[in-house]
Order: C-alpha cells, then sequence, then structure tokens
C-alpha cells in the first residue's frame, strides 16, 4: 500500500535579468521612450505651438494690425494739411492712441482665449496630465503671451508712429526721444500687461464670454459711468474715475490727460503691473485648490 507524498516545495526561480526586485534597479532594461524630467522651457515650447497653432491667434492679431494701423494712418491723413496752431503744439505720436484705444480689446480677448478656451474644450484636462504643475502652466502661458502680445505691439505701434512723423512733416511739433519712448514700448508695456491680465482673469473665471465681458467692462464702464455723474458731490468720484480709466491711462503716455491729477509719467505702466502681480497670485492660488 503506498502512501501518498507531499509535492516537495521547489526553490524558488532567479528573475531574469530585465526584472528587478520591487523598488530596485533595472539594469538590463533600457526604455525606448527617453524618460526625461520636465521643466519650465517645455511647459513654454508646448504653449508657444499652442497660441501659434490656433485660428483665433491669427484672427485676433490680424484685426488688431488692421484697426492700429488704418485708425492711426487715416487720423494722420485727416490732420496732415493742418498747420501746427491747430495741431495745439502736439507731437505726431498723439494720433496713434485712437488705433490702440481699439486695438486694445483685440488683445484683451486674445489673451482670455489662452486660457478660458481650454476650459471650455476640456484641453486644460490634457494639459494637466501632460504637465501636472498647475503653476508652472500658468507661468508658461503668460511668458508666451505677453510676449507675442508685446512683440506685435511694439512693431504696430513703431509703424504707425514713424509713418504719421513723416506724414505731418512741419505741421506737428517734433517728439523727443522720451515721448518716442513712452509712445512705442511704454506703451506696448501698458498693453501687453492688460492682455495678460485678461489671461489671468480667464484662468480665474474659466469662461470666455463672462471673462471678455468683464475685462471690456473694467476698460469702458469707469468713463462711460464718469460721464453722467453731474452732481456736485460726486465731482471727487467722478474725477477719479477720468483720471484712472484705462483710456486716460494710455493717453499718459501720449502726454495727454482728462484731468490735472492722478498718474502720470511712467506711473500707469506700475499701476498695471500691480494689479497684474495680484491677480496672478489669485490665479496661482485658485489653480491649486480647484479641480480640473
Amino acid at each position: 500500500m503506498s502512501t501518498h507524498q507531499p509535492p516537495m516545495p521547489q526553490a524558488p526561480q532567479a528573475a531574469p535579468d530585465w526584472q528587478a526586485a520591487p523598488g530596485g534597479p533595472y539594469p538590463g532594461y533600457t526604455s525606448p521612450i527617453p524618460v526625461v524630467r520636465t521643466n519650465l522651457r517645455h511647459a513654454i515650447t508646448s504653449e508657444w505651438t499652442k497660441i501659434r497653432s490656433v485660428r483665433s491667434t491669427m484672427w485676433t492679431l490680424g484685426v488688431f494690425v488692421l484697426l492700429v494701423v488704418g485708425i492711426g494712418l487715416l487720423a494722420a491723413a485727416v490732420v496732415s494739411g493742418s498747420s501746427s496752431e491747430d495741431l495745439g503744439g502736439q507731437n505726431a505720436l498723439s494720433l496713434g492712441f485712437f488705433g490702440l484705444l481699439l486695438g486694445c480689446i483685440c488683445i484683451i480677448t486674445l489673451g482670455v482665449l489662452t486660457t478660458a478656451s481650454e476650459y471650455g474644450t476640456g484641453m486644460i484636462r490634457t494639459t494637466m496630465v501632460a504637465c501636472p504643475s498647475r503653476v508652472r502652466v500658468l507661468a508658461a502661458k503668460s511668458i508666451v503671451f505677453f510676449a507675442v502680445a508685446f512683440v506685435i505691439t511694439l512693431a504696430t505701434s513703431s509703424f504707425v508712429a514713424m509713418t504719421q512723423v513723416s506724414m505731418l512733416g512741419h505741421s506737428a511739433r517734433t517728439p523727443t526721444g522720451g515721448e518716442w519712448l513712452k509712445a512705442t514700448v511704454g506703451v506696448s508695456l501698458y498693453i501687453a500687461l492688460l492682455g495678460l491680465l485678461s489671461l489671468l482673469v480667464g484662468s480665474v473665471i474659466r469662461h470666455s464670454a463672462g471673462a471678455i465681458t468683464i475685462m471690456i467692462g473694467a476698460v469702458l464702464a469707469p468713463l462711460v459711468i464718469a460721464l453722467f455723474m453731474f452732481s456736485s458731490q460726486l465731482e471727487k468720484v467722478r474725477t477719479a474715475l477720468f483720471e484712472y480709466s484705462i483710456p486716460n491711462q494710455m493717453s499718459i503716455f501720449y502726454s495727454n490727460s482728462l484731468g490735472d491729477g492722478g498718474p502720470s509719467g511712467w506711473d500707469p505702466l506700475w499701476i498695471v503691473l500691480g494689479v497684474t502681480a495680484v491677480a496672478f497670485a489669485g490665479a496661482c492660488a485658485l489653480l491649486e485648490k480647484r479641480d480640473v
């Protein structure tokens, strides 16, 4: 009578060369996909690819250039036959304000679409999976957008300024070097920061139409409200709305102002820079707390 013998335990087999113990190295295996630690440069490259690939960038910037150049040259053509007395001692660069005032709405629209449109299409989920650092994503968007907006605005405003000076000839006062700097570099920085503020508002609101409405209201509402404040008791409020409205701050770069007080020189640039810095901090804080 045979007895049943239990099977003898076998010695564990050695793992293949390419398979390591949990938590151990993989000495015999090389991934076919290169593993690279991502940084801000990779995020900037990604955002640059996005902003130059979408049609909204071409349309908004195209309309911006058309408005600034068209209105600027039209204004110069209208006053080209005027005398220096008719212009009141103004320099030719001041005529570039009208086109930039309307053109800044295009920059505001593009800034909002740079962030808010991704929430509308759901692309933001893919973006955050590719780059889990949300602050890095927002910083990359901000850098790319600011660079594009500043370069386009500077090139357009400089072209209009040079054309206006040549068209008016001796009719207007010759602008100084400081006036050239403010009417080209200064106002370009201001408009680019205004667009960046719109980008951050779009990140906070996460809705394109709502964010665009808020920013256009911020540009136009203070000036419109001030126009209908006829009461003498509201004179101080009316003056403050005039002086700190965005159109008036833009006109300061052309040595014009709606009031005797308020911002002057380069003050509008520091104001919008401070507001944008606060908005960036708030947008970063909300990005870290919210779900995508």
